[in-house]
């Protein structure tokens, strides 16, 4: 087992390893580049089960294959239904490995997050029901770049995470398993008790870490117990507590834990005294600490740089890759429904046979003459696709005379960061400036990275702030551009000192009023607002929760830090 604060990623995946393959029912997400990392991983784990348990499954995997349903072939041939049992019935006992996780269909892994949970297979389709068990592990492959992930309800069931991506190949000879400790360790398991004390430092590392759900402390308490098995212990201790933060509790993190005290507070009055001997007291403290600290240190880099941002707010619908919109003519494969191949849409020729098989024999017997399949309209199944809308990044930009200088400096080159960041996506951008009495669009939707620098830097800066304005702006341009197909958020860089009001008077109460009335019907957006203060007021804060975006202070920060800030918060 790997030490306890390590920070070994294969140390790290040598531990999940060998708890995965004591209690697969834990899951695992496997972060890992195809190649001999990740095969000798999944060839070590199915070393552990016997020939043919460890099954891959691919992400597209189709519902009648997962759950059963109608065999075509057999029907076909025998003139009458007959049924299969699908990947999940006939996995019983074993582990799926899901290969691309990142690309499975929601409802698929709805579905999958099912049987997980109750471990059994309910089968209500083509005709056929039926119960079979389910018990099973599963592996998602994920190969995610950029703004794809998982589906949430299927991550959220897989307690163990292993992070071997980018590792040397010299190092995959440090993946091993101990397959006699594994087998002790299943005789084992059900046994080891996990003392008080383990349970109450598990929980308390999951509420330093902000984690709400109870699915991860669950976990981590199973994953502790399956440690101590393998250490050959009857009871978990706070080594194997530490190791089942460190795979289950770090991974899933919202907030940094908080730093120690510097100074011990006062002892409490006598009267207010716990009545817990002061060794166990001390036991319990020493155990809780050992396990955040070994949490804390092996939370991944990209989510310790997010949390160390504040920016554990994420944004609304799907982020920066663009909403999913379902048609019938292109995109990725997303179910077939009943209707007519026509206007483009593609027919489904397999699940339209689906369709007309249980149907044959009465067919015939009415039609003999009429051919040894038949197939009517009523059995038309056309594929539906979905695809990603075009992204747009809407940039409004105080250039107001209480944004100083230098701040406007530092925003147009963050500004220039994500031009550049979004144009590599091929994402549209489109820019507005406020200042003085009204906002401006300097640039419309554009994927033209030149155009785009050319108009921030040619952003003037001086004068008032109408706020209201831009947020009016900024909704119009979005209201706009989705009814084009693309999916915009808005980024609204301002120290939210409103001093222009929506008819163009000097008049700060009526502006900062205007700017309110603004942001609330503005809340149906994705919208991030950046405080660009040097002392952040609760003006700025305000205008977020009106606007429901995400608010992001930055008092002190140059344009890379801005621009990284603005990428973890989206």
């Amino acid at each position: 087992m790997s030490d306890t604060a390590s920070g070994d990623p294969i140390s790290d995946a040598n531990a999940a390893l060998a708890i995965l393959a004591v209690d697969p029912s834990l899951g695992c997400v496997l972060r890992a580049w195809p190649g001999p990392f990740r095969d000798r991983w999944l060839g070590l784990l199915a070393s552990a089960f016997p020939p043919g348990a460890v099954r891959r499954v691919p992400a597209t995997v189709g519902e009648s294959r997962l759950l059963g349903g109608l065999d075509l072939a057999a029907t076909l041939k025998a003139g009458r239904p007959v049924a299969e049992r699908g990947l999940l019935a006939e996995a019983d006992g074993g582990v799926l490995v899901i290969a691309s996780a990142e690309r499975m269909p929601p409802t698929i892994a709805a579905q999958l997050s099912t049987v997980l949970d109750t471990g059994v297979r309910v089968l209500e389709r083509d005709g056929f029901a039926d119960v079979a068990p389910a018990r099973i592990g599963v592996v998602a492959l994920d190969e995610s770049e950029g703004d794809e992930a998982m589906p949430a309800p299927l991550a959220e069931r897989l307690a163990l995470r292993v992070w071997i991506a980018g590792m040397p190949l010299r190092e995959a000879e440090r993946l091993t398993l101990d397959a006699a400790a594994v087998e002790a360790a299943r005789t084992r398991v059900a046994e080891v008790r996990v003392p008080e004390p383990i349970l109450s430092a598990l929980a308390e590392a999951a509420a330093a870490l902000g984690i709400a759900s109870l699915r991860p402390p669950v976990a981590a308490v199973r994953a502790a117990r399956a440690a101590a098995a393998l250490a050959g212990r009857d009871a978990a201790a706070a080594e194997d507590a530490a190791i089942a933060a460190r795979l289950v509790l770090a991974p899933v993190a919202t907030v940094l834990p908080a730093p120690p005290d510097a100074e011990e507070s006062p002892p409490p009055p006598p009267e207010e005294q716990s009545e817990t001997p002061p060794e166990r007291e001390s036991t319990k403290l020493d155990e809780a600490e050992i396990v955040l600290a070994a949490a804390a240190a092996a939370i991944p880099p990209g989510l310790l740089a997010a949390l160390a941002a504040g920016a554990t707010m994420r944004m609304r619908s799907e982020g920066r890759a663009g909403a999913k919109k379902l048609g019938t003519r292109r995109g990725r494969p997303a179910g077939v429904l009943a209707g007519d191949p026509v206007r483009g849409a593609r027919l489904s020729v397999i699940d339209t046979l689906r369709a007309a098989a249980p149907w044959q024999r009465l067919r015939m017997r009415a039609t003999p003459s009429a051919g040894r399949v038949q197939v009517r309209r009523d059995d038309f199944r056309i594929r539906r696709f979905a695809e990603r809308t075009r992204s747009l990044t809407i940039f409004a930009v105080d250039a107001s005379g209480s944004t100083a200088l230098a701040r406007l400096a530092e925003t147009k080159g963050a500004v220039e960061l994500l031009l550049a960041e979004s144009y590599v996506r091929r994402d549209q951008v489109a820019l507005i400036a406020f200042r003085g009495t009204e906002a401006s669009v300097l640039l419309p939707p554009t994927g033209a990275l030149a155009r785009a620098r050319r108009a921030l830097a040619q952003l003037p800066g001086g004068g008032a702030t109408p706020l209201a304005a831009a947020i009016d702006t900024a909704a119009l341009l979005a209201d706009a551009s989705q009814k084009r197909g693309l999916a915009p958020s808005v980024v609204l860089l301002t120290d939210g000192k409103a001093n222009v009001a929506r008819d163009g008077s000097m008049d700060r109460a009526k502006a900062e009023a205007d700017a309110l009335a603004a942001a609330q019907s503005a809340r149906g957006l994705r919208a991030l607002l950046i405080d660009t203060s040097p002392r952040p007021q609760q003006s700025g804060r305000r205008l977020a929760e009106a606007m429901a975006a995400t608010y992001l202070p930055l008092p002190a920060a140059d344009a890379s830090a801005l621009s990284r800030a603005v990428k973890a918060a989206k």
